[in-house]
């Protein structure tokens, strides 16, 4: 995928969240944890070769601790038969 398309997912995955994170969401925006940011469903590339992007979007980011929340289970269970 190339970055325009990974943020494109990335926004269509932030205007269809699950009940879950729209719960955590709550928590987390507007600084409200010890003052930290949080980002939601945003990019990750931790590899490129050529033009090809190794990315995940995590449903919560914050850069400030380097932390990753990941609050969907089920989902990455699914996803992880399917290889």
């Amino acid at each position: 995928m190339t970055y325009p398309e990974i943020k494109a997912l990335a926004a269509k995955l932030r205007y269809n969240p699950t009940p879950s994170e729209i719960l955590i969401w709550r928590y987390l925006q507007n600084r409200r944890l010890a003052g930290r940011k949080f980002l939601r469903q945003h990019p990750i590339i931790y590899q490129t070769t050529g033009n090809i992007l190794a990315f995940y979007i995590p449903d919560f980011y914050c850069a400030e601790e380097k932390l990753v929340v990941e609050i969907d289970g089920k989902i990455h269970l699914k996803n992880k038969r399917k290889r």
